[in-house]
């Protein structure tokens, strides 16, 4: 008994000394690693996510440092002084509203986790984002942006690159993401997964996978060769001058050479492929849940944005046919 109660009070102690040292000092680096591990583990955050917790997390804990405050401390006054500090850095409000969400995930976690108490974030209202329409290119556009491509082994697979995003709507991140065994030809369609490691299968149409085919039998074993080694095993669909796995940076460059050469302004992504999938699908009778489906996305408000752009297409169709109008 006197043993049990010895063992009882020496863990109350090592809590209080634990509890100490975690709000001690401005952030426990271990305590954070411990956080984003859970971030992509439990939580399913898409890696990109978890390296802006990190870089969020980091500046938060820079900021303490100079104003040698620690986390026991931080109160919704504090935060309010963090979030003007960002604002005179002349940050986004898009990138103060992720910075207070990283944060405030990180006290949750502290609370859950470490038995610390409060959540002084949670006090607070994420910054008002501007309401902004998605960019959408024209069809005809679209069409020329997909058919200059040239016959060239990298043509080939920027013309497959482009004609995939623009068949599927699929986002860059999930295009890089695609292997050999992504694509089941029999059945017109591939697997993606999208942001949380969600999978979803997309159907594709049979001209794209006309042209994928066409590079893959081609330009994609061309690519393969310049590695240098006979066989080797590459299960990435699409690959870069080096024959790797092409990168989201990578298909951005491939994107904006393609994007000048038929005048799309330069505040335009290939990102902007995925909205215009979405746009000419309505634009074309798709109804609203399908087009959520083939998208990903969880909530059906989410996807709602592109009904604002189509009724502006039906705005001009109105207008153009109204004898009266």
């Amino acid at each position: 008994m006197a043993f049990l109660t010895a063992l009882v009070f020496w863990g109350i102690i090592a809590l209080k000394v634990y509890k100490q040292v975690l709000v001690g000092a401005p952030i426990v680096d271990e305590v954070v690693d411990e956080f984003l591990r859970y971030l992509a583990a439990e939580r399913n955050l898409s890696d990109r996510t978890v390296r802006s917790y990190a870089s969020d997390l980091a500046q938060f804990k820079s900021f303490l440092e100079r104003a040698e405050w620690t986390i026991d401390l931080v109160d919704h006054v504090f935060l309010r002084r963090y979030l003007a500090y960002l604002q005179t850095m002349r940050y986004s409000r898009r990138s103060i509203a992720r910075k207070l969400s990283a944060i405030r995930n990180y006290f949750r976690y502290l609370q859950n986790f470490k038995g610390a108490e409060g959540n002084a974030a949670d006090l607070l209202s994420s910054p008002k984002l501007p309401k902004s329409l998605p960019k959408v290119i024209r069809e005809h556009t679209m069409e020329e942006l997909i058919c200059i491509t040239d016959a060239s082994v990298l043509g080939k697979r920027d013309r497959a690159i482009l004609e995939l995003l623009y068949a599927s709507g699929i986002r860059v991140g999930e295009l890089v993401g695609l292997d050999l065994t992504s694509i089941d030809w029999a059945g017109s369609r591939i697997t993606v997964f999208g942001k949380g490691r969600k999978e979803r299968i997309t159907p594709v149409h049979a001209l794209s996978l006309k042209t994928l085919s066409s590079y893959v039998r081609t330009s994609r074993r061309e690519l393969l060769k310049s590695r240098g080694v006979e066989g080797i095993s590459e299960r990435a669909l699409f690959l870069n001058r080096s024959g790797r796995r092409l990168t989201e940076r990578g298909v951005r460059v491939i994107f904006r050479r393609y994007a000048d050469r038929v005048g799309l302004e330069r505040g335009i992504s290939p990102h902007a492929i995925r909205h215009t999938f979405a746009t000419h699908m309505l634009d074309h009778g798709a109804d609203l849940r399908s087009v959520q489906e083939l998208l990903g996305h969880v909530d059906l408000s989410t996807t709602q944005v592109y009904t604002h752009l189509s009724r502006g297409k039906m705005r001009d169709q109105y207008l153009r046919a109204h004898p009266r109008a």
